[in-house]
């Protein structure tokens, strides 16, 4: 995979200082993938999390996003190179379409993406919350390769096997965001029922879980005990029976779901 296989989610941190130390500790403890967004708010609080690290820069995969309102081709460039700015980055190493919503028009908007890459402002190019169909839209029209799709997964909204089709196809490695479906997951009997049986927790059982499905899952964190719970999930291996019980879940449901999404479609 492009993408480090276990990271540290950003989404919903908006405390400047938590945000930084929770970055800076989970680089510490051993992380090394860390997602942020223009959306956000957090890219100065990251950044400074990432700079503040014992950990070399060029060991940390650092991804960000641009903002559905900023996807048209003068405003993605812009936008990008404010990014930087707040992050007091070189570059990241991973540039998102964050939705394929507002200005985003695949013609103009990922050739802005490939001028990026081209000046090294970023390392690779990936797209987020993109169907099948999208997905190869895209493919077509970037020169560079697709390093990741990133979308929500959890038990309660397993990868579809088309979008999983979709992304072998084109070379993308799967981004599970909202891990534990803004916790929801974590009282799902199925799930509780496992964590049980193995004597771990709920959110290791759904980590593991997506780790096995060769998603690369970012979880929230905050504090040093829930990194670590998380990061053990890495060191985890659930049987065929856990699996198939997860998987066997018959509530399902989204929790991003903004007018326009493509998956209303």
């Amino acid at each position: 995979m492009t993408v480090p296989r276990l990271g540290l989610g950003t989404s919903g941190n908006d405390d400047p200082e938590q945000c930084a130390e929770s970055v800076r500790t989970a680089l510490e403890f051993g992380y090394r993938h860390v997602d942020t967004a223009q959306m956000y708010g957090n890219e100065a609080a990251v950044g400074r999390g990432v700079r503040g690290a014992d950990v070399d820069r060029e060991d940390v995969f650092v991804a960000t996003k641009v903002h559905p309102e900023n996807l048209a081709r003068e405003d993605v460039l812009a936008t990008a190179e404010a990014s930087l700015d707040r992050l007091a980055l070189d570059y990241v190493d991973l540039l998102y379409v964050h939705w394929p919503l507002g200005a985003y028009d695949p013609a103009e908007t990922l050739p802005a993406f490939d001028a990026l890459r081209d000046r090294g402002l970023t390392r690779h190019v990936g797209v987020s919350n993109f169907t099948p169909d999208l997905l190869r839209e895209a493919a077509e029209l970037l020169e560079a390769p697709i390093a990741a799709n990133q979308v929500e997964i959890h038990p309660l909204l397993p990868p579809r096997e088309d979008l999983v089709a979709a992304c072998e196809d084109v070379g993308a490695d799967l981004v599970a965001y909202a891990p534990f479906c803004r916790r929801d997951a974590l009282d799902v009997p199925e799930v509780v029922a496992v964590a049980e049986r193995r004597g771990i927790s709920p959110a290791q059982v759904c980590l593991a879980w997506l780790l096995a499905k060769d998603c690369a899952p970012i979880p929230k964190a905050t504090g040093r005990e829930h990194l670590a719970d998380n990061w053990a999930a890495l060191d985890l291996e659930l049987t065929d029976e856990d699996v198939a019980r997860l998987d066997g879940i018959e509530e399902r449901y989204r929790k991003f779901d903004p007018d326009g999404s493509p998956w209303q479609d």
